[in-house]
């Protein structure tokens, strides 16, 4: 019995479906005309009738997209899959059945233009206000501002009585008060145009605009005067905001990059130009390692921290087995060995990988923005590097303060004689430190993966700001490579656009120079009998 009731349900539901598919079949009939009047008629008419199908909504983004085709003798709607010269793969728009491809000329193409498209962005808008899912409503909100229309006033009306979602009622309040600013009574208005100058959206800078320049009455001009410099005011600010933020994302990215220099520069007297290299092999370990693991971009980015740090180490200290312990106190020879072996490493990579870039897959959660409002969002993968430039520098701080490691570290570095004398393996120690300098580079090649692409020469664009921070910031120094990343970032991205991004790095560096001829080590110069030498 019960079985026999299922059966009849399903057969129901089935018989409603395909006479809800054969009655959208009939209204869009009209769209094979070459009218874009009649095809407006027509979406507008079945957005009207047939808000919550799934078919509808698949038909409209088709037509959007411009793969929306009917045959010219069964006038047989059909989505194209793919061209494959002359012949054409489609599926059934209502079936989604795919079909024996045929020759183009047996299709014509339902044509839009730049109105249609608005209008059906308009209509999937409001297909998608009424849905259960709450970022389907906020999305389809934001298309209704953007492209806000008197005809969406009872849409916004209906929607407003039933949303409960904070973040989605404030977009949908500020369509219906850009809506009220244009098209209400006089008192609507009045009260409209005086709330507009709370809001940041273009959206209601530009009804501000239209308004002022279509209205005679003084007041009301006024008052769209006093809300659009409201607007323009509090946009200033959150711009303010917005380049601190980034000059504070670009001084992390300095502090990543200085950082291993700080050490093998600062604290260990090389001067090593492969250092940017080393970042070179951090963003390749993690290029590699997506390579390898497709099915785990979403913790690649994680995996490659620990491995790039243990790779580019293990170059680090190579390096330093093979070449730099033969040139202790001589840093002008440090010099021009590194660059040598930075020519090398280079040559190596476009030989394994090609001299094209590479891109780096973004993971998904950090990708997007954080919209803080209108006027300012703070893009995911940015903020992420602030944060973690930051727990890499409290870990090298810890390391050298804190750990056995770090104490040898300081002591051969101030008396490499006295360390010896004391039993400390000096040779071992000037390994460890150049390797954990290099490592630390790697890991900058890791977060810098995520902002550009992967090539051979993506350390080379570090290299000189590197040696700029830790010069700055005072030698041997981490505080002061701190201080230096972070006021080196703000200040390139004050002047950035003012005097473009070339003249703003000549201008920082000649500011560099100038600071050095008054204070020649630094910010926070090194103190102690080291510092004498």
């Amino acid at each position: 019995m019960i079985k026999r009731i299922i059966s009849i349900i399903l057969l129901n539901i089935l018989f409603l479906t395909n006479l809800y598919s054969n009655t959208l079949q009939e209204n869009i009939k009209p769209l094979t005309k070459s009218s874009f009047k009649t095809k407006q008629k027509v979406i507008e008419n079945i957005v009207e009738n047939n808000t919550d199908d799934k078919n509808l909504i698949y038909l409209l983004n088709t037509m959007l997209k411009g793969d929306l085709y009917f045959t010219k003798y069964k006038k047989q709607f059909v989505k194209l899959i793919k061209k494959d010269g002359k012949i054409y793969h489609t599926k059934d728009i209502f079936t989604k059945e795919t079909l024996e491809p045929q020759k183009r000329n047996m299709f014509k193409k339902v044509k839009t233009n730049n109105k249609i498209r608005g209008i059906i962005r308009s209509k999937l808008a409001e297909l998608h206000l009424f849905s259960d899912d709450k970022k389907t409503r906020l999305k389809s909100a934001k298309n209704i501002l953007k492209n806000i229309s008197e005809s969406s006033t009872p849409l916004i009306k209906k929607a407003l009585i039933s949303e409960k979602e904070t973040s989605i009622r404030d977009v949908l309040v500020e369509s219906y008060t850009i809506l009220q600013a244009r098209f209400g009574t006089d008192k609507e208005k009045i009260k409209a145009i005086t709330e507009l100058g709370d809001y940041l959206s273009p959206q209601a800078l530009q009804a501000l605009i239209k308004i002022k320049s279509n209205s005679k009455d003084e007041n009301i001009i006024n008052l769209v005067s006093i809300s659009i410099e409201s607007i323009e005011s509090s946009k200033s600010f959150y711009g303010v905001i917005e380049t601190l933020f980034f000059g504070l994302s670009q001084g992390s990215v300095l502090l990543l990059a200085a950082l291993g220099l700080a050490i093998t520069f600062g604290v260990m007297k090389v001067i090593n130009m492969a250092h940017g290299e080393m970042m070179m092999i951090g963003a390749y370990t993690t290029f590699t390692l997506q390579q390898v693991m497709p099915a785990f971009i979403e913790y690649s980015i994680i995996i490659a921290i620990p491995l790039a740090f243990l790779v580019s180490a293990m170059v680090g200290v190579t390096i330093e087995r093979l070449v730099i312990r033969h040139l202790y106190g001589r840093p002008l020879e440090t010099l021009l060995a590194t660059f040598g072996i930075s020519l090398i490493l280079q040559q190596i990579v476009r030989t394994v990988y090609s001299p094209l870039n590479q891109e780096v897959k973004t993971p998904e959660w950090m990708s997007g923005a954080w919209e803080i409002n209108s006027a300012l969002s703070i893009t995911f993968n940015r903020l992420y590097i602030v944060i973690f430039s930051i727990l890499v520098f409290i870990s090298v701080l810890l390391l050298l303060k804190k750990t056995s490691l770090g104490l040898k570290v300081r002591a051969v570095t101030q008396n490499r004689e006295m360390a010896q004398a004391m039993g400390i393996k000096t040779g071992f120690i000037d390994a460890m430190t150049f390797g954990i300098g290099s490592g630390i580079a790697g890991v900058a090649g890791v977060a810098l993966s995520q902002l550009t692409n992967v090539g051979p020469n993506l350390g080379q664009a570090y290299i000189v700001d590197s040696f700029m921070v830790v010069v700055f910031g005072g030698v041997g120094n981490l505080w002061g490579t701190l201080i230096a990343a972070m006021s080196l970032g703000e200040i390139n991205k004050i002047i950035e656009p003012l005097a473009g991004a070339v003249l703003a790095k000549v201008i920082i560096l000649v500011f560099i120079i100038l600071f050095i001829q008054k204070r020649p080590r630094g910010l926070f110069p090194q103190k102690g009998r080291d510092a004498q030498d």
